[in-house]
């Protein structure tokens, strides 16, 4: 059947060919004719062409999304994540501190604990070049002589964990997250071979984790260690680490260390509290009586070595008669951590455990609600003796807690 239409008439975009029942079959603006003759049907798309275009653009505008997602997400990221390699210029002496502020327009007086421009990896080095230049400052000062010196005694250098192979001398300060530290020095250490694979009652047994302490070599070992080594020791708001070491040792104690609540609570019960009617166990004003009490040597050494987890900075690590190279803060350890990494050389061979956001924030109303029940004479007395850890490492004083 012939119907006298000729496909050169139609432009070609208005056709589209399909086989279908031995049949022509044209379409055009809504009518459709049938030849026999071809196997060919023809079917215009005049009507549909504005939607493939529509579609067209769709996916057009989906695809730059994407590309610009990627853009945004590789424009963000930070790239100076734990273990990473970074690129800046290190300070290495005190004069080039104002040479460098004068370059990079920042302010005389930086908060020491604080970050510069939060985030930016490139200010580091001057923030821990302003730890150790406060803490130079602080040592120099004779009125503060009592609270920030002490002689690098056998006590001292118990605390002090060794790696050799890498040449790092690390101080433990508990309640600090010294715990990772430790993990990090044991698989450079080569006891373990991955920080994920060491047990955790291995972590702080002396005879299993492969750490030496400094102590255990000779006065000529240890000097020579001292003077060449790369030393480094973690600090933090130390109200809130003596809160800290009250609930782990003496509420929590997750890791069953009985002889804190069955000798030394008792201990302390029995000369601090004032209520003798009270029956509770040692409760954080007895403790901060305890340690703010100018005769709380006499207990010490009842206690032993346990007062580690709550006597001073200085105590532990003698800041002001060894040189360390940084001193890394418990609030800022997320930038601290993988800068000290670096500056030890170690940076490609481990990295620090991943921090969970907001842990070593300082947390004010926490420290508030502890010391609540605790008379203002007391808490006096308590800053009284941790005064040279506030200024030495630039923590502010506690004047809400103080008046």
């Amino acid at each position: 059947m012939n119907l006298g239409l000729s496909r050169s008439r139609w432009p070609l975009r208005s056709f589209l060919t399909l086989r279908f029942c031995d049949s022509l079959c044209f379409f055009h603006k809504g009518s459709c004719v049938f030849q026999e003759e071809p196997e060919v049907i023809w079917l215009t798309f005049d009507n549909m062409h504005h939607q493939w275009l529509l579609l067209a653009a769709c996916f057009w505008v989906i695809f730059m999304f994407m590309v610009a997602s990627k853009f945004i997400t590789l424009t963000f990221k930070d790239p100076d994540a734990y273990g990473a390699k970074q690129e800046f210029p290190f300070l290495t002496t005190i004069p080039e501190l104002e040479k460098w502020r004068e370059e990079k327009h920042l302010p005389k007086e930086l908060k020491p604990t604080g970050k510069v421009l939060s985030g930016n990896r490139l200010n580091q080095p001057l923030v821990h070049m302003e730890r150790l230049e406060l803490l130079k400052n602080v040592c120099r000062d004779a009125a503060l002589r009592n609270l920030s010196h002490t002689a690098v005694s056998k006590f001292v250098l118990d605390r002090i964990f060794v790696c050799d192979k890498h040449k790092i001398l690390f101080c433990q300060t508990p309640k600090v997250g010294n715990t990772q530290w430790k993990k990090v020095l044991i698989v450079l250490n080569g006891v373990f071979p991955s920080i994920e694979e060491i047990p955790e009652n291995v972590v702080h047994d002396h005879e299993k984790n492969g750490l030496p302490r400094l102590s255990s070599f000779s006065d000529s070992e240890i000097q020579k260690r001292l003077k060449s080594y790369f030393k480094f020791f973690i600090v933090r708001d130390p109200f809130e680490r003596l809160i800290s070491a009250f609930k782990d040792k003496f509420v929590h104690n997750p890791r069953f260390e009985p002889w804190y609540r069955h000798e030394i609570a008792p201990g302390i019960i029995r000369k601090y509290r004032r209520n003798r009617t009270e029956t509770r166990g040692l409760q954080f004003e007895d403790f901060v009586r305890y340690l703010g009490d100018p005769n709380h040597r006499w207990l010490d050494l009842q206690f032993g070595d346990h007062i580690i987890h709550w006597v001073t900075y200085v105590e532990l690590c003698a800041p002001c008669e060894i040189n360390y190279s940084v001193i890394g803060h418990h609030e800022t350890l997320e930038e601290d951590a993988p800068y000290i990494l670096k500056e030890a050389g170690i940076d490609h061979l481990v990295s620090y455990p991943t921090i969970p956001p907001g842990i070593t924030a300082y947390n004010k109303t926490k420290v508030e609600r502890y010391f609540l029940g605790v008379s203002k004479r007391d808490i006096r007395r308590l800053y009284a003796r941790f005064e040279g850890d506030f200024k030495l490492f630039g923590y502010q004083k506690p004047d809400f807690l103080l008046n």
